[in-house]
């Protein structure tokens, strides 16, 4: 069962049209929320797309158009701990995990939610933190139920300091799982000028507006929990004996200017899956999708080509 849930749209980013947000239940009882949007006409496919730490549904709507105008119908995951899904901690700033499982756990109750308003062939796209748990999904059962995958420089390695892991397991023995891991700022007001994400003062403009529209949507710096999860999601992720059983088609989107997540664990990864394959956007920063136009029309590229192959237009 699923319920209407609220969107936030701002004067250049409209909800897009043939759908809408919806509440469903994750593990433990979780409200999450999603949205679904049809595109006109007969549908080649669905896309899930899965968005990256500190990201809402409503970031992704100019990517959702892109879609729709591709002719594909697309569901956008919004994670536990970002967005207006459930957060589990009273301090709704602090961007908390507790471990991988939940969110693998979420992910099943996702597409069970809504696979009855998703035709196939099933595409799956991620971003960063995003990526990374699309692919474990995959990696964990789900690789069957889709026909490709695309990742949008997915979070399979962290860029940490040497001494980081071993401060994160003191800090983690220490019961300090909820606490900050760096010091929280303000995301509404970090300026263009000097961040790490986009070369497009439009796009990155557009994710601070939202954010201020509407403020529960704000997502700080995350906890030592957080940290943990992501360390041993994508340690587990380097194991070529997780991945043997992604049999579809895996396209890694990396951008060659990241200072957020690694390159060379992307391509690591690459070269453990089945059909994984390395793309790289030469002059990109970590957020392609949110980048300028010729930079973020690279990854459309890769996702066309492999759209074409597992989705034809001619079988519409």
């Amino acid at each position: 069962m699923t319920q209407p849930a609220p969107l936030t749209a701002l004067p250049d980013a409209p909800i897009p049209p043939g759908g809408g947000a919806e509440w469903f239940e994750g593990d433990g009882g979780a409200r999450l929320r999603a949205a679904l949007f049809r595109p006109e006409g007969r549908p080649r496919g669905s896309v899930i797309l899965s968005t990256g730490r500190t990201e809402a549904i409503e970031k992704y709507f100019e990517v959702v158009r892109d879609l729709q105008q591709r002719g594909f119908v697309v569901l956008v995951n919004e994670w536990r701990g970002q967005g207006l899904s459930h957060r589990d901690l009273p301090n709704r700033r602090k961007g908390h995990a507790r471990g991988l499982d939940p969110f693998m756990a979420d992910y099943r109750a996702l597409l069970v939610a809504f696979e009855a308003r998703l035709p196939k062939p099933w595409i799956a796209v991620g971003h960063s933190m995003g990526g990374c748990l699309t692919l474990a999904a995959l990696a964990r059962g789900q690789a069957a139920r889709f026909s490709g995958a695309v990742l949008c420089a997915p979070m399979l390695g962290l860029r940490l300091p040497r001494f980081a892991r071993v401060l994160l397991a003191f800090r983690m023995l220490t019961g300090a799982a909820g606490d900050w891991a760096q010091p929280p700022g303000d995301p509404a007001a970090e300026p263009f000028e000097g961040n790490v994400l986009t070369h497009d003062p439009v796009r990155y403009k557009r994710g601070k507006d939202l954010v201020k529209a509407n403020p529960d949507l704000v997502l700080s710096s995350p906890t030592w929990g957080w940290l943990d999860f992501a360390v041993r999601a994508t340690d587990w992720l380097a194991r070529r004996e997780n991945l043997a059983g992604v049999a579809p088609p895996v396209i890694i989107v990396s951008a060659a200017l990241d200072r957020l997540v690694s390159n060379t664990a992307q391509a690591t990864v690459a070269s453990l899956l089945p059909q994984g394959r390395l793309v790289t956007v030469e002059g990109a920063e970590h957020e392609i999708l949110m980048e300028t136009d010729p930079l973020r029309g690279q990854f459309w590229t890769h996702f066309d080509a492999l759209a074409d192959q597992v989705a034809p237009k001619d079988q519409v």
